[in-house]
């Protein structure tokens, strides 16, 4: 699996989001700033051939849905790249940053213990 540009992470979002589109379907995902048909239909395009979407036809038209989950991807380049860029590859230093700038109450982080406990 490969790390994917920004545009081709907010087109998987929206994906992600709708289940199953056809590149219209995807359009009112994109408003600030506006993201054209074409646009849209060459990433998705691009998605497929990375191996991150598929597609089934009706005649010309394609209805397209994720092949990779979100929780994947998340933990394969978004939470490892954000704990190893932004806090020396430990976990422990980012529920710290939590904890410190008041982002996580003392019960959350029970809950978090709990949850880890309980595997």
């Amino acid at each position: 699996m490969e790390k994917l540009t920004n545009k081709e992470e907010e087109i998987m979002q929206a994906l992600w989001k709708a289940e199953r589109a056809f590149v219209k379907d995807l359009l009112p995902f994109f408003t600030d700033p506006p993201l054209h048909y074409n646009t849209v239909s060459t990433i998705i395009r691009n998605l497929e051939e990375k191996g991150y979407v598929g597609h089934r036809s009706y005649g010309n038209t394609h209805e397209y849905y994720a092949l990779v989950n979100k929780e994947d991807y998340q933990n394969q380049f978004v939470i490892n790249k954000l704990v190893g860029d932004y806090f020396d590859n430990s976990y422990k230093n980012l529920v710290s940053y939590f904890a410190q700038n008041d982002k996580v109450t003392a019960e959350e982080l029970r809950e978090i213990l709990r949850m880890i406990e309980q595997g």
